[in-house]
């Protein structure tokens, strides 16, 4: 069976969306059940996912989440070094400040959690360091 978690460590964020696409694809192509028709087998592109890919999809569709979220909130923290405000990485993301700047504070605490559970992560100086960068939307309001 796949897991988010082990798929997790297997692709990259191209690797899984290209095989979320080939999987999703072959199911957007596969003959529905009630059309089979057993005198021509399908071709293997046309052919319904198995119970294992199907599976595979939907653990894929987190992965490329996961992995797609994580790479936001690097691009968060490459905009705040650039100077942008908390309503321009908002508009950008299509949301409120407020709501961009809590989603990249919780970003940075599981970033400290995952080096405190003994995984690849931040330590206590590296915390206080993207804390420092992120800031809070209102200290910006009078710059806007």
């Amino acid at each position: 069976m796949f897991t988010p978690d082990d798929l997790e460590r297997q692709f990259t964020l191209l690797s899984a969306a290209a095989r979320h696409d080939a999987l999703r694809t072959r199911e957007a192509l596969a003959a529905p059940a009630e059309e089979d028709d057993p005198a021509s087998p399908p071709m293997d592109d046309t052919r319904p996912l198995t119970r294992e890919e199907a599976l595979e999809l939907l653990a894929l569709s987190e992965v490329i989440a996961r992995k797609a979220a994580y790479g936001r909130q690097l691009t968060v923290r490459s905009a705040r070094r650039a100077g942008a405000s908390w309503s321009q990485i908002g508009a950008a993301v299509g949301t409120t400040k407020q709501s961009a700047w809590e989603a990249h504070q919780r970003w940075i605490d599981e970033q400290g959690r995952q080096q405190a559970e003994g995984h690849w992560g931040w330590d206590g100086d590296e915390v206080a360091a993207a804390r420092a960068l992120a800031g809070r939307p209102e200290d910006q309001e009078a710059a806007e």
